[in-house]
């Protein structure tokens, strides 16, 4: 194997399938990723394990289904809000925290999700380096919901102090980028882990003055309002130009990576964390919120030079949650034995050698299982009881319910979804909460 690889982790926000060049879309421009693409691989068949940011999260850092570790939802919405006494388990093990072990260096640039308090932060949960937001960007006082939100000012945080209130959001990937490529260069000799999960291009979308050129005059003069909040629906226009942005982005981590000479030596794997609220899922149907395939199934670029096949599509079912096992063979680390995880190591898979170890994958939305898919069968169900059967292959759009003539098909996967809750019901985690928990502030 040689030296043990780095890997970075580039995580987008409300990015969907349709939403890259290389993945069918006309509406972006993605040069660098489609780029990656040709000199890596095409996860056609790449999965998250919630359609919402925190749960796909909490199963990327955890390598467990969301209500396994009962972070499925916040405690009194989908997500987890600001000052909200939940958050991932201290006890829970990362995969920073994994790598972390094995004697890597760990930094996070981004949007976290997994609790804002004190004893929740990134920096807690194996991540020697925390610069970013809590939680969606968003979560500030300019909500268009503001009968039903009442958010404080956004907190932007170095490790775990309050550096800004309420930041500049058009400046957030940039400064991310810039924070992400010194982390690369300060620890470009020895193994590390980067994981750099964009505040874009979730809703309000915003870009930095250099992609703000492109936008017409007219639609620059109506991005805030004379009450100084924020015009979601105009914002809505940026979706190219925030693409664009994060492209650039992803460009100056592999040009970073070539200039520092460790770049034949690095895995590195985007994807977003659900479907699109505002981009397009493609040829799938549904989007952010759906099990579907368009909230859950994502587009996904794999690089790693010479050990992953270049300019080939991979269409084997690989999921977010086998990263951790799959990093922790990589790196000769160990992985937590004394609790389900439900990850698998895919490296095999992704050699282009071996196929999915997955015989079945679940879909929930909050604390419901909605369906499962096994082989090219997807079953969807309400309750427990089947409501729509497709064929992936042949179906990918899920227009054609297939169920009443299917009734074994069904049966076989209606039993999965039986055994799995069974499951989760005997192997399950708690979440940790707080007293008195309070939005970050400086």
């Amino acid at each position: 194997m040689g030296a043990r690889p780095n890997f970075i982790v580039i995580f987008t926000d409300d990015q969907g399938y349709g939403d890259l060049g290389c993945f069918g879309g006309k509406h972006v421009h993605t040069p660098r990723i489609d780029q990656m693409a040709k000199e890596g691989s095409r996860l056609t068949s790449f999965y998250v394990a919630a359609p919402v940011c925190t749960p796909s999260r909490a199963a990327l850092m955890t390598g467990c289904y969301p209500k396994r570790i009962d972070m499925a939802t916040g405690s009194n919405f989908g997500v987890l809000l600001a000052g909200d006494p939940k958050g991932l388990h201290p006890n829970e093990i990362t995969i920073a925290e994994v790598l972390k072990g094995a004697g890597y260096k760990t930094g996070i640039f981004g949007k976290w999700h997994l609790g804002d308090q004190p004893e929740f932060l990134p920096t807690r949960q194996g991540f020697d380096e925390y610069f970013g937001i809590p939680f969606s960007h968003d979560i500030h006082p300019f909500h268009p919901r503001q009968d039903r939100f009442q958010f404080p000012p956004l907190a932007l945080l170095d490790q775990e102090t309050v550096i800004e209130m309420d930041p500049d959001a058009d400046y957030l990937t940039k400064r991310l980028t810039e924070r992400a490529v010194s982390f690369i260069k300060r620890n470009k000799d020895e193994p590390f882990f980067l994981y750099l999960p964009h505040p874009i291009p979730h809703k309000p979308l915003h870009v930095s003055p250099p992609f703000m050129k492109s936008v017409e005059p007219g639609i620059r003069a109506q991005l805030k309002k004379e009450d100084g909040n924020i015009d979601y629906r105009t914002r809505d226009k940026l979706f190219r130009q925030a693409i664009a942005e994060i492209d650039w982005s992803v460009g100056r981590v592999l040009d970073t990576l070539k200039a520092e000479g460790i770049d034949e030596n690095t895995f590195v794997l985007f994807t977003s964390d659900n479907g699109p609220a505002v981009g397009k899922a493609g040829p799938l149907r549904g989007k952010k919120g759906s099990t579907f395939e368009g909230g859950m199934r994502e587009a996904t670029v794999v690089r790693w030079p010479g050990r992953i096949p270049a300019g080939e599509d991979n269409d084997e079912l690989i999921t977010a949650m086998d990263l951790l096992p799959t990093f922790a063979r990589l790196a000769g680390a160990g992985i937590p034995t004394d609790r389900v995880i439900d990850g698998k190591d895919v490296w095999p898979v992704l050699e282009g050698k071996a196929k999915t170890p997955h015989d079945r994958f679940f879909y929930h939305r909050g604390n419901e299982l909605k369906a499962v898919r096994s082989g090219n069968w997807k079953l969807h169900a309400n309750k427990g009881k089947p409501t729509a059967l497709f064929n992936l292959e042949s179906d990918v759009g899920e227009k054609q319910n297939v169920l009443k003539a299917n009734p074994k098909v069904a049966a076989r996967l209606g039993g999965y979804l039986k055994d799995f809750a069974e499951d989760i019901a005997r192997n399950h985690r708690p979440a940790a909460f707080v007293k008195n928990a309070r939005p970050p502030s400086r």
